[in-house]
């Protein structure tokens, strides 16, 4: 699977879902290989995903196509990577600890 799909699929599940997402409000990008730009904008427990850099990011994510797809599956540990360069965050962290905690509610 595609990340755009795996991207596409779990904007679905959480807009069908939404009590994981009701606290988010922010908008969050993962910059991935090849220069691939997504973006996810939460806000009133409703998430809209964009390809490319359509807004501002409050929290940006920088990983790999395959790390993003382990994150999605929950077979990957943020802290480790991030202490080992793996994932690098940009922006508020302590939005990036939220959108995992809420990841982990679609897995």
């Amino acid at each position: 699977m595609s990340v755009e799909r795996a991207f596409q699929d779990l904007q679905v599940k959480m807009n069908e879902q939404p009590e994981g997402i009701q606290r988010l409000n922010a908008v969050y990008q993962f910059d991935l290989n090849d220069g691939k730009v997504y973006q996810f904008s939460f806000k009133d427990g409703k998430v809209e995903m964009l390809i490319g850099e359509e807004m501002v990011s409050d929290c940006t994510l920088q990983l790999s196509d395959e790390n993003v797809m382990k994150m999605i599956e929950g077979n990957f540990n943020t802290t480790m990577a991030y202490m080992t360069g793996k994932l690098k965050v940009k922006g508020d962290l302590g939005l990036a600890l939220k959108l995992q905690s809420a990841l982990e509610k679609y897995q």
